[in-house]
């Protein structure tokens, strides 16, 4: 009699279109969004969902294995979006390491105590790559065997976690039955909220409505954040239905939609132009030579380690990550789990500019009291 769904990481980004969604569906009896904190609006918003299933908010840590056992006891699935996201090196490597690793190990074997029988990963297209802005890979898909090289803690993190997760698989529960567990790898997520393209439009807001560029020699396809919630729906629906569920167990999927395949510079002006927003015209530095000063910088980092925290505005692996041809097709995705976006790149990008014109609205009433 009805199901229910604990969901990590639920205040961020991808959790909270993940919990929106699955409202919908049928038969489930609770939903439990757990995070470390929540904001004070999100908190508004789950509780008005309430009318339609039962929502349970946890805050706690997931490094507590006491918290973490509660939160799986009943539970028929678990998604795990939970992580820090740390692409520039700013959060130190032992956090990183803790809460994507340790945390997806530990809430792994709380799935085992509680005999929770469906695991839901959220991964990253970084688990793959790029691992060289010289190597061109369009069209990537699943049996291609790439993996990313970079010792930076966030892709290791996330690549070690994701491996934990598929490696779970087939596992014994408590109570006898089988942990069935599948990872989503989410090419770069835009959307309303998005926290780095929140970052860029702020950013240029500040600097005279000039976007600074990102990553002018990349072709990526970006993905709608609400495209990526309705992939983890589908990917529960399949791991739940005994006749798809054998073709989805132990795998992992990359998931895009059709949003036209562009630079992430391209991307941010497409978003943006119509709030007079512009890219920045001025003469860049050739790619090479941005790789080899990110060497550069990189060294001075280890050699003041010993007396400061040096943070590089830049590395060869943001360089890399910034301005490689790295793109991927979804038709896995679509041939085992039924995935076709929910969202259209005309409806993605009409409310994804509706959000940063609120932004530009913001910005301008914050200038309207300073000079009041």
């Amino acid at each position: 009699t009805g199901w229910s769904c604990l969901v990590t990481g639920a205040g961020g980004f991808v959790g909270q279109r993940i919990v929106r969604l699955l409202v919908e569906e049928k038969e489930l009896k609770e939903i439990r969004v757990l995070d470390k904190a929540f904001r004070p609006e999100l908190r508004e918003e789950f509780s008005k969902l309430q009318n339609k299933t039962k929502l349970t908010v946890l805050e706690g840590d997931i490094l507590d294995e006491p918290f973490l056992k509660r939160a799986c006891q009943d539970v028929s699935v678990v998604i795990h979006t939970a992580c820090i996201i740390d692409v520039f090196g700013v959060t130190h490597t032992e956090s990183i390491m803790d809460v994507n690793v340790k945390g997806t190990q530990l809430l792994l074997e709380a799935c085992v105590q509680a005999s929770v029988p469906i695991f839901i990963y959220t991964s990253t297209l970084e688990v793959a790559g790029p691992n060289s802005y010289k190597e061109i890979i369009q069209n990537g898909h699943e049996e291609e065997p790439l993996e990313n090289t970079w010792s930076a803690p966030y892709p290791y993190s996330k690549k070690l976690a994701e491996k934990a997760v598929l490696a779970a698989n087939g596992w014994t529960l408590k109570n006898g039955d089988t942990l069935y567990t599948c990872a989503l790898r989410p090419m770069y997520i835009y959307g309303e909220g998005g926290p780095f393209l929140s970052a860029t439009i702020n950013e240029a807001l500040n600097n005279n409505g000039i976007l600074s560029s990102v990553g002018k020699f990349s072709t990526v396809n970006p993905v709608y954040v609400g495209n990526v919630a309705w992939a983890h729906i589908l990917a529960l629906r399949a791991l739940r239905d005994p006749k798809k569920a054998p073709s989805v167990r132990g795998q992992f999927y990359y998931i895009s939609d059709d949003t036209p395949h562009q630079s992430y510079d391209n991307l941010n002006y497409t978003l943006s132009k119509e709030f007079g927003l512009r890219l920045d015209s001025r003469w860049s530095l050739p790619l090479f030579l941005m790789y080899w000063i990110g060497f550069l910088l990189e060294i001075v980092r280890l050699l003041l380690r010993p007396v400061c925290t040096y943070r590089p505005p830049f590395s060869r692996h943001t360089v890399t990550l910034s301005n490689s041809v790295f793109t991927f097709s979804y038709k896995k995705a679509q041939r085992d789990l039924a995935y076709k976006p929910l969202y259209s790149w005309e409806e993605a990008k009409q409310k994804t500019m509706e959000w940063v014109g609120s932004l530009v609205d913001r910005h301008k009433e914050t200038l309207k009291s300073k000079t009041q």
